[in-house]
């Protein structure tokens, strides 16, 4: 039977919360879809879209009669939000986020667990785009694209795969982590990247910005998202990418010596190496 939720509540709509509205409301999976924001003008952009039947700055009323509640907001203030919404909620409400980084979201919900009112699942989907807000968000964002759920010990499996069922109807695929290896391995597939895009971005000359094509604006993509964002991110998740940037160095450093020393013959080896696991990725 394909999922239903009455009401589902979005705590920022922006690209990720607005695709879910719309991948819900395009997919019939709710009736309601309750938009909370900061910005009446995000809202009703949203809401123009299609993305939220109504919307509300007012978080507790926004939260009240939910069925299921995803806060889809910058990771700096998941914790925060899921303490209040945990208030507000009616007991059993399932909560879920959207942020990139997981161990300090799920700690702080785990120090409290016996206390809490509502049933929390942490949530990555890894889809998005260096753009933001609700009038960047598609309804097919997360069709086959991958949504890591990271569960801490203690929750309940069949927590686990009520918020599996969310995602799954949303068009995700899945697969569970512990929050702290979902911290490693992202500093590796993401935050690093992020660090490297920008700076290439910075390190770029002035003279040479004219001469710049494909090759320097795909690798520089993700270097034109939301830099507080992104701060939040890379702070949050700082020992992992700080690990992460140190193994990025180091190969650097190997190519660079390789061309100051004149090495083709280890130059070659580098790059095959590098293009054998690009090339393993795919397109």
């Amino acid at each position: 039977m394909t999922a239903h939720w009455p009401t589902v509540t979005i705590v920022g709509a922006g690209l990720i919360g607005g695709s879910a509205g719309l991948a819900l409301a395009d997919r019939r999976l709710a009736d309601r879809i309750i938009g909370v924001g900061r910005s009446e003008a995000s809202l009703a952009t949203a809401q123009q879209r299609g993305a939220i039947t109504e919307g509300t700055t007012d978080l507790a009323a926004g939260v009240a009669a939910a069925d299921l509640v995803l806060v889809a907001t910058r990771v700096g203030m998941i914790p925060q939000l899921l303490e209040a919404i945990d208030a507000a909620v009616r007991p059993g409400t399932l909560l879920t986020d959207a942020g990139s980084t997981k161990q300090s979201i799920v700690t702080a919900w785990e120090q409290a667990r016996e206390s809490r009112r509502s049933r929390f699942v942490g949530s990555h989907p890894l889809a998005g785009s260096h753009q933001r807000g609700p009038q960047a968000a598609t309804a097919d964002l997360f069709t086959n694209r991958l949504t890591i759920l990271t569960p801490s010990p203690d929750t309940p499996r069949a927590d686990v795969e009520a918020i599996g069922s969310f995602w799954t109807a949303l068009g995700s695929n899945l697969l569970e982590l512990a929050p702290a290896e979902h911290d490693r391995l992202l500093a590796a597939a993401s935050h690093a990247p992020h660090v490297v895009a920008a700076a290439l971005a910075a390190a770029t000359p002035t003279p040479a910005r004219q001469l710049t094509a494909g090759g320097w604006r795909d690798t520089t993509r993700i270097a034109a998202g939301d830099p507080e964002l992104w701060a939040d991110i890379l702070l949050d998740n700082a020992t992992a990418v700080v690990t992460q940037i140190e193994q990025v160095s180091a190969a650097t450093e190997d190519l660079r010596a390789a061309i100051e020393a004149g090495d083709r013959t280890t130059l070659i080896r580098l790059l095959t190496h590098a293009k054998e696991i690009r090339d393993a990725l795919g397109s």
